[in-house]
C-alpha cells in the first residue's frame, strides 16, 4: 500500500455507486500471440491491431482517471505480489508442471521463469511462453515434436476483460472458476494478487472459487454477476455460469449476510448472450439499458434462504425458489425501486441486435446517471442521453473483437454506498 493512501477497504454494494477504485489490464503480448489458427480457441472473433487496442484502452483508463477513479493496472499489482521470491516460486511451480511442459522440460521452464526479471515474468505469465523462448527447450522430445512456436504457458488475451475472473460483492470477492479452457489460468494470477499484494492480503473473504480445485461443471464468471443493491445480487445462468454454481454461491452469500436474495436470470446459451452484462447493465438508481429481446427470451427466479431442513449432506436450510412472471418487475425489486426505467438497445430490431452484439448494453457506471460506453453504439447512446443519462464515449475499433465492453474491461473494487430508495409501494414478489 502506498504510504500516502488510506488502507484499501474493498466494498461493492451496487452497480452505480460512485466508483473509487478499479482494476484494469492494459493488453500487451497476449494479443500479439493471436493468429488465424488459434483465435477461435482463444475466444476472439478476429485478429487485433494491438497498438490501436492499447491506444483505445489507454483512452478508457484516462476517462476513468479524469472522473476521479483510482485506476489500478493488473500487471502492476501482480508485479508487487511477485516481489517476494517465495511467492514467485510458488506461482511458477503451480503453473509450470509436468502436465503442461513434460517431465524432462518442467525444471528447465521453472528455472528460466525464476531467473527472469519480475516485469518480464509478468509479461510472460499473461502473454504466454513458447518453446523458442526457453533456452534449450527445443532439444528434447516435447519441444522437438511441438516445435519452436508451441506454447509451454498459454497466452491469456482475455485478461483485458478483468470483470470475469474477479467480481466483488459487498465486502467479499468471487474468484471465478472459468468455463472456457482459454481463461482458466487467469484465476491463479488473481489469487496471487489477492493473497500476496499488501493492499489486498487478508482484507476480504472469498465467496466462491478461493481454492485450486476443479469446480466444473459449477463454473461462474463475473460478467454474469450484477450487484443490484445491498439486498439483491442478479446472476445470469449463461453458457459460462452453471445453475449449480449459482445455488452454491447463493448459499455462501446468504450464510455471510452479503445479500438477502438472488435473482437468477436464465439466458440463451449462445456467444451473443455469453454473460448477463451483454444484455443489461444498470445506468441509474432506477434505470437499466436492456436488450429488448430479453423479457421474451429469459426466465427469472427469485432465490431466498429457506426455513425447511436441508439434506443430511449439507447443513443449513433449503432455499425458496420462485419463478418471476415479470422480469422487469423483478429487476425493479432488486434495485429497490417502485418503477424501472428501461432504455432499449438501438431504435429498431435490426439496430438493437447489431448494437447488442457490439456491447451496447455493456456500460460501466461511474456514478448514478453517468456511464462509459463504446462510441460505436450510436443509437443506444442517443437513447441513453435522451433518458437523462450522461454517456462518456470511448473509441471502440479494436477492443470489441473479444466481445466485451467497458463493464467487461473493469473490476470495480470500491464503490460508494448509494442512498436507499424510497420504500416500495408494492411488496417484492
Amino acid at each position: 500500500m502506498s504510504p500516502d493512501r488510506a488502507p484499501l477497504r474493498p466494498r461493492v454494494t451496487s452497480e452505480i455507486g460512485r466508483l473509487r477504485e478499479v482494476v484494469v489490464h492494459r493488453p500487451g503480448l497476449e494479443l500479439r500471440r493471436l493468429t488465424p489458427a488459434n483465435k477461435d480457441g482463444l475466444l476472439f472473433d478476429e485478429l487485433v491491431w494491438v497498438g490501436k487496442a492499447q491506444e483505445e484502452h489507454d483512452g478508457f483508463a484516462a476517462t476513468l482517471e479524469a472522473e476521479g477513479v483510482h485506476v489500478r493496472r493488473f500487471a502492476d499489482l501482480l508485479r508487487s505480489a511477485l516481489a517476494d521470491e517465495e511467492v514467485r516460486r510458488e506461482l511458477i511451480d503451480g503453473i509450470a508442471t509436468a502436465d503442461t511442459c513434460g517431465s524432462e522440460l518442467v525444471d528447465r521452464v521453472r528455472g528460466h521463469l525464476v531467473d527472469l526479471p519480475v516485469s518480464e515474468l509478468v509479461t510472460h505469465l499473461t502473454g504466454g511462453l513458447t518453446v523458442a523462448e526457453v533456452p534449450g527447450a527445443g532439444d528434447g522430445f516435447v519441444g522437438g515434436v511441438l516445435g519452436s512456436a508451441a506454447f509451454l504457458l498459454p497466452p491469456l488475451p482475455n485478461m483485458v476483460f478483468t470483470r470475469d475472473p474477479s467480481a466483488w460483492v459487498g465486502g467479499g470477492v468471487i474468484l471465478s472458476p472459468m468455463h472456457k479452457t482459454a481463461r482458466q489460468a487467469e484465476r491463479r494470477l488473481w489469487q496471487t494478487v489477492y493473497t500476496h499484494h499488501p493492499d489486498f492480503a487478508a482484507r476480504a473473504p472469498t465467496w466462491y472459487g478461493g481454492d485450486d480445485r476443479d469446480y466444473a461443471p459449477a463454473t461462474v464468471e463475473g460478467g454474469d454477476v450484477l450487484v443490484l443493491s445491498p439486498e439483491c445480487v442478479a446472476v445470469g445462468l449463461s453458457e459460462r455460469t452453471h445453475p449449480i454454481a449459482v445455488e452454491n454461491l447463493a448459499a455462501e452469500l446468504f450464510a455471510a449476510g452479503a445479500c438477502a436474495w438472488v435473482l437468477a436470470i436464465d439466458l440463451p446459451k449462445a456467444r451473443q448472450t455469453m454473460h448477463l452484462d451483454t444484455v443489461m447493465t444498470v445506468v441509474d438508481a432506477d434505470a437499466m439499458v436492456l436488450w429488448p429481446r430479453v423479457p421474451q427470451l429469459c426466465t427469472a427466479y427469485r432465490i431466498e434462504p429457506g426455513d425447511r431442513p436441508a439434506t443430511p449432506a449439507r447443513a443449513g436450510a433449503r432455499m425458496r425458489v420462485t419463478e418471476q412472471p415479470d422480469l422487469v418487475r423483478a429487476l425493479a425489486d432488486g434495485l429497490g425501486v417502485d418503477h424501472l426505467r428501461v432504455v432499449g438497445t438501438g431504435e429498431d430490431e435490426v439496430a438493437s441486435d447489431r448494437e447488442q452484439w457490439d456491447d451496447g448494453n455493456n456500460t460501466l457506471a461511474l456514478r448514478p446517471g453517468v456511464v462509459v460506453a463504446y462510441e460505436r453504439n450510436v443509437d443506444t447512446n442517443r437513447r441513453l442521453s435522451e433518458a437523462g443519462i450522461e454517456v462518456l464515449e470511448i473509441e471502440s475499433f479494436e477492443l470489441p473483437r473479444g466481445r466485451g465492453g467497458p463493464r467487461c474491461m473493469s473490476c470495480p473494487v470500491v464503490r460508494d454506498a448509494v442512498e436507499p430508495a424510497a420504500p416500495l409501494t408494492q411488496a417484492p414478489r
